[in-house]
């Protein structure tokens, strides 16, 4: 694992104390990802709905790093496919994979692997380089969505029924969550200080 990341931190030493501990960070993880999913907002007009899970899937990423965030993301969407109810609107299923959000869901593990990675090696440095961290992660989860996105839609109406509306949230949970991270490497750092 890398030692250069937030969960690191607590990690036990003991070999066994420390898969216990990873295991319980992915389970929390999974957790805190459905959660998320469940604070959704339907757009009348497309099949994608606006929820929180952005947030969830980039601070996994950041906080866990990029191997443990891309395991945590794919044992979500494990939990969902065996049809727990942790997608979006309490559904779950294989089904969804292979629905108009799929390519969504789907981009959640690259795009935890990426954050994860780049706050791996530059994400305690500085405010606008968590900026980037994040925006790269919402990227990546844009891109995946869209391009399996694009298999239900015609023409020029993608990006209204597949990104446009979603832009301001995802600038929110940008902000947001680079928030999140840096407090938490400060409140980490002032614990070193005593």
């Amino acid at each position: 694992m890398q030692n250069d990341t937030y969960a690191a931190l607590f990690r036990p030493a003991a070999r066994g104390r420390a898969l216990v501990y990873d295991l319980m960070l992915v389970i929390g993880a999974t957790i805190t990802i459905s959660l998320s999913a469940q604070l959704a907002v339907p757009v009348p007009f497309s099949p994608v709905p606006i929820t929180m899970q952005t947030l969830a899937v980039l601070l996994t990423g950041a906080l866990l790093g990029s191997r443990l965030g891309a395991l945590a993301i794919l044992a979500y969407l494990l939990e969902g496919v065996a049809g727990l109810p942790v997608f979006a609107n309490a559904h779950g299923g294989l089904v969804h994979l292979f629905g108009p959000t799929g390519g969504y869901l789907l981009g959640f593990v690259p795009a935890a692997g990426i954050t994860g990675y780049l706050a791996e090696h530059r994400g305690k440095t500085s405010w606008l380089i968590t900026l980037f961290i994040m925006t790269v992660g919402t990227l990546v989860i844009f891109i995946c969505g869209l391009g399996w996105l694009s298999f239900f839609t015609k023409g020029g109406e993608l990006f209204f029924l597949g990104l446009y509306p979603y832009l301001p949230g995802a600038f929110f949970k940008i902000i947001i969550a680079s928030l999140l991270y840096l407090s938490g490497w400060q409140v980490a750092d002032l614990r070193k200080k005593r």
